[in-house]
């Protein structure tokens, strides 16, 4: 029942919100040409100025955009568009468009999702973001969302079909700005490393993003060696270097997004020409032999060597201890148990991390009135937390279909299909839980099975983890309401910063 596609998809459609500002191919501006003489008249008259042009449009690049192919472990599972151009008139903007679509099969299912943004600028430097477009389609539901500045803020308006537009909560006043449409260009026509922000078009939460001039490097292009310039964009959100090869013309060739994805610069009809690659077989982390049956008990627990997990995912937490080992290789031991009687606690809770286990977001929707209302009919006069989330991923667990390939990004969409995989049965359960006062989060990393082909293996999933006093895991695709020991965290809250572990996570031991 779980999947890789949503993790490695959203993923991808990351890359649409980080090409806003970390490949973005912008139409060449055109050249400034000489001012022409003010015609002579009896009163003498002096033309305006033209207003200064951002960084953004004097940066050298191909006219008319760029297509790249997507690739994952090497097999083509989509095609990105992205272009900038300056737009004709006074006062002078600047359009950013880019386009994704990833399509792959998703066990027996062609699974496909197209993304699309555009965004408008003031073109002067500094120039503020003036509206957004975001358009969703295929896997994970249709929507449309228009944003527009305001003198106070950002005001969005969500568009689905069969349904009245939606006017959502208002945002901030926008920190993105026109440079922040192509940092890396500009920080190589500045020579010198470029700060900014993006609004993310998933979640519409305001990212810092951080982009670097790197000593250029020799690569073969088409049989053809050429030194390249690099530059890195880190994102706050995915915190995986995005990094960018441009030709000396401006030209972009080659995007890495991590080490296992990859977006390579092709013709128009050869970016989107696809192999239909099946990416629940091709990511997953084969074992030297099965796991215990120890660790499916609860209490319970596991140990395992691994090599190619970085540091940064080797956290210590209440349910994963590591040991670093000669030769790169870790030793992990990953434990399962029910929260302590003494910690337990009422709800509602405070959140023990300042509140963004609590939020309401345009994913979540934890304070939409169906969400609450859904809360409140499980959860009823429950008052220990716990017992409250064990009702929550219950309820979640045996109304929800499991249906493999089913995708829904929004709480209040899986509510009302009552079906999916591991991330609609985690989404909804952490939307229920926010809504009953319990503090929660997605979890991402992997989980163990033995498919039909009887390889024993640790496949891409998610699930919940709840503050009730203390921090638990539940996993309701499986109904666990104590996550078993076969679960390895490596993120949360569906972000890709574990893109780079597939592919390049090994296991070369089971104890």
């Amino acid at each position: 029942m779980t999947r890789p596609l949503r993790l490695t998809s959203l993923a991808a459609v990351s890359l649409c919100a980080l090409l806003t500002g970390a490949p973005p191919v912008l139409a060449q501006a055109p050249a400034a040409s000489a001012p022409k003489p003010a015609a002579r008249s009896s009163a003498s008259t002096t033309a305006p100025a033209k207003a200064e042009l951002s960084d953004v449009v004097k940066a050298p690049r191909p006219k008319g955009g760029e297509y790249f192919g997507l690739y994952l472990m090497d097999k083509k599972v989509g095609w990105l568009f992205t272009d900038v151009e300056l737009l004709p008139g006074e006062p002078a903007r600047v359009k950013s468009s880019n386009q994704l679509v990833f399509k792959a099969m998703v066990a027996t299912r062609v699974s496909e999702r197209v993304h699309r943004e555009e965004r408008i600028y003031e073109a002067k430097p500094g120039g503020r973001l003036l509206s957004f477009t975001v358009t969703q389609k295929g896997d994970g539901g249709d929507q449309t969302l228009e944003g527009t500045a305001t003198p106070d803020g950002m005001r969005v308006v969500r568009k689905r079909p069969g349904r009245p537009d939606e006017e959502l909560a208002k945002l901030p006043t926008s920190m993105e700005h026109v440079e922040d449409a192509d940092p890396a260009r500009v920080a190589l026509l500045r020579k010198a490393k470029v700060t900014g922000f993006t609004l993310d078009g998933l979640d519409l939460e305001t990212y810092g993003l951080t982009t670097t001039v790197e000593p250029p490097e020799q690569r073969v292009i088409n049989g053809v060696k050429v030194k390249l310039s690099k530059v890195s964009s880190l994102s706050e959100k995915e915190k995986v270097p995005v990094t960018s090869f441009i030709t000396q013309r401006g030209e972009t060739v080659l995007v890495d997004f991590g080490q296992t994805m990859q977006a390579r610069k092709e013709t128009e009809p050869v970016a989107k020409r696809l192999d239909l690659v099946e990416v629940f077989g091709l990511t997953r982390v084969v074992l030297p032999k099965p796991l215990p049956e120890s660790a499916r008990a609860v209490p319970g627990k596991v140990t395992l060597v691994v090599q190619g997990l970085p540091e940064k995912f080797r956290e210590e937490t209440y349910r994963q201890h590591f040991k670093p080992l000669p030769d790169g290789k870790v030793e992990v031991t990953l434990s399962a148990a029910a929260p302590s009687e003494a910690a337990r606690k009422p709800r509602p809770l405070a959140d023990p991390d300042g509140g963004e286990n609590l939020k309401s977001s345009i994913i979540v929707e934890s304070d939409a009135p169906a969400i609450r209302e859904q809360a409140k009919k499980i959860v009823g006069d429950e008052k220990d937390a716990y017992r409250a989330a064990q009702k929550v991923s219950t309820w979640v667990a045996t109304n929800l279909e499991k249906d493999y390939g089913a995708s829904a990004d929004r709480a209040t969409d899986v509510l009302s299909q009552r079906r999916g995989d591991c991330t609609e049965h985690s989404l909804l359960t952490v939307a229920l839980l926010r809504a009953a006062g319990i503090p929660a989060r997605r979890v991402d990393g992997v989980i163990y099975m033995v498919n039909q082909d009887g390889v024993p293996a640790l496949y891409w999933h998610e699930w919940v983890e709840a503050y009730v006093g203390e921090w638990t895991q539940m996993d309701p695709t499986f109904n666990q309401v104590v996550a078993d020991a076969t679960h390895f965290g490596f993120g949360e809250e569906g972000n890709a910063e574990i893109t780079p572990l597939i592919g390049a996570l090994k296991v070369t031991d089971v104890k």
